[in-house]
């Protein structure tokens, strides 16, 4: 029976697949793609892949496919992810940190995350914003309330 996905992986295409693996400079999904690709070109079967390198049948057939329809490099690399477009616009991240660093509300000795928050909607700046919010944005402003 012939694979739909067969890999057949040319001579350079193992020497750097190979090379890869024992620099073991790259990403893990990475170097376990790699080691995909030559498990499939020795002719093992998607089971037998699953079971020595522990991944996902998906994940075995779409490094297939992709091989076999995009080629060598768009099988191993990673493809851009959509992930959550940000919330916040560096302005109004500024301003958050500005609220930070400003003096804090009356009888208050100091700002806490959820004060900040409130005092964004209060204000404005957004219709909501969770303290976790907050907190995540100035930790990437090496800011800390503590």
């Amino acid at each position: 029976m012939k694979r739909k996905n067969a890999v057949r992986l040319k001579v350079k295409e193992k020497e750097l697949l190979r090379q890869l693996l024992s620099r073991g400079k790259e990403r893990a999904r990475k170097l376990t793609r790699c080691r995909i690709l030559l498990l499939a070109d020795e002719g093992k079967k998607d089971a037998r892949i699953i079971e020595s390198l522990r991944v996902a049948r998906n994940t075995v057939r779409q490094v297939r496919q992709r091989y076999v329809r995009e080629g060598l490099k768009a099988a191993i690399n990673e493809h851009p992810r959509s992930g959550a477009p940000n919330k916040f616009s560096g302005r109004q991240k500024a301003k958050i940190t500005a609220i930070a660093c400003s003096e804090p509300p009356e009888g208050r000795s100091r700002w806490t995350l959820r004060l900040i928050a409130d005092k964004i909607v209060e204000l404005e700046f957004a219709d909501s914003i969770s303290y976790k919010t907050v907190e995540r944005i100035l930790k990437k402003t090496n800011l800390s309330l503590t």
